[in-house]
């Protein structure tokens, strides 16, 4: 009776372990509800490929963008001439004392340097000669009108008073504009020339240092103030760019100093000539300066005059970089794919990339292409 309730507890013992392992070989193998691991054969062709269950990696349309290309050229801001005014010293001397600097933002009317000038003296000789010749032929026209109301002398000898008078008159306001150009005043003068700026702007040339010479109108200008408000930016366009281009319409300006910033001009004029050597014609835009544009800055114009061209946009997804180089995979039927190189353009809203050459409109390329880049690799 007892080894037949041992060999029972021995049955029970051994049944146990068999039983844990049928319930566990009866659970579901996770790996099982995985899908199949994609395998790939390489094709003669390096850049062909064929995929075993190629329904992991869906497939996207390239959708059809129209837009115009841009033209890039580098410019340069340069100040416009026509708002770029000298300043005139019309006494010639020695400076004697400079108010302003090359670069200074000036206002009319600031004093921006003193000249000592002989031509002071010179100008106030003249001017005391003309009164005093003024007052005389005053005096002699009197004295003549009298004696002909008298009868004691012919009316011509009252003219030729007359004439002399008025001779004398022209004299007298001639020198006194003459100090007024110098910017003397006759009842206190002085040998010191004031020079003024005659607008507002920047000094954008300088001529002249302390104790240096001035010419007058024979000489160099001192200063040119430029008005810097609207500026000049001149590219070069080569000539077979020249028909992006054309008078009146809009350009981007893009500063080097100020990447995220865009201004907007307009092409103001195309030079008619070339330059010989680089056949590129200048082209000079107008611009409205907001204060950060400095002249000699370099620029980036871009123009949109050209038709508008159609090109491909796929998902950025699909496009795959390697080597400094962009592909795209494609199918071509059967679970093959062939690796296609492209070029693309520009980004475009919903993280979607324009494709300017290696794929059209209604070409079908994998919406993902780093997985199978990844499977090609394994």
């Amino acid at each position: 009776m007892k080894s037949k309730f041992a060999g029972m507890t021995l049955a029970a013992a051994l049944g146990l372990p068999l039983l844990l392992l049928v319930s566990c070989t009866g659970k579901e193998d996770p790996k099982a509800e995985a899908p199949p691991k994609a395998t790939v054969e390489p094709d003669l062709d390096s850049n062909n490929f064929k995929v075993d269950h190629s329904d992991q990696f869906p497939l996207v349309t390239a959708v059809e963008h129209k837009a115009a290309p841009a033209l890039n050229v580098t410019g340069v801001v340069q100040p416009d001439i026509a708002r770029a005014v000298p300043v005139i010293s019309l006494a010639a001397g020695r400076v004697v004392e400079i108010k302003a600097r090359l670069g200074d933002p000036v206002k009319k009317g600031q004093l921006l340097l003193r000249v000592r000038s002989n031509d002071v003296a010179g100008a106030y000789q003249l001017y005391l000669k003309a009164v005093n010749e003024g007052r005389l032929a005053g005096q002699q026209l009197d004295r003549a009108q009298l004696l002909y109301d008298k009868g004691a002398i012919a009316q011509s000898a009252l003219e030729a008073a007359q004439a002399t008078a008025t001779d004398a008159k022209v004299d007298l306001d001639t020198a006194t504009e003459q100090l007024h150009l110098l910017g003397i005043d006759k009842d206190h003068p002085s040998g010191i020339v004031d020079v003024v700026a005659p607008i507002s702007g920047v000094i954008t040339d300088q001529q002249v240092t302390t104790a240096s010479g001035v010419q007058g109108l024979s000489g160099p200008n001192p200063f040119t103030i430029s008005d810097l408000s609207y500026v000049w930016i001149v590219c070069d366009v080569y000539e077979n760019d020249l028909d992006a281009v054309r008078v009146g319409e809009s350009a981007d300006i893009h500063l080097n100093a100020y990447p995220g910033k865009v201004f907007k001009g307009r092409v103001d004029n195309i030079l008619p000539t070339l330059d010989p050597a680089m056949h590129t014609a200048k082209v000079r835009i107008e611009v409205s300066n907001p204060g950060l544009m400095r002249i000699g800055m370099f620029v980036t114009a871009t123009f949109y005059g050209k038709q508008p061209e159609v090109h491909a946009v796929i998902p950025a997804a699909a496009i795959l970089h390697l080597h400094d180089r962009e592909w795209v995979y494609a199918p071509i039927g059967q679970g093959h794919f062939k690796r296609l190189e492209i070029v693309t353009g520009g980004m475009l809203p919903g993280n979607m990339q324009e494709v300017l050459s290696g794929l059209k409109p209604g070409d079908q390329v994998v919406s993902n292409a780093l997985p199978l880049q990844n499977t090609v690799e394994q």
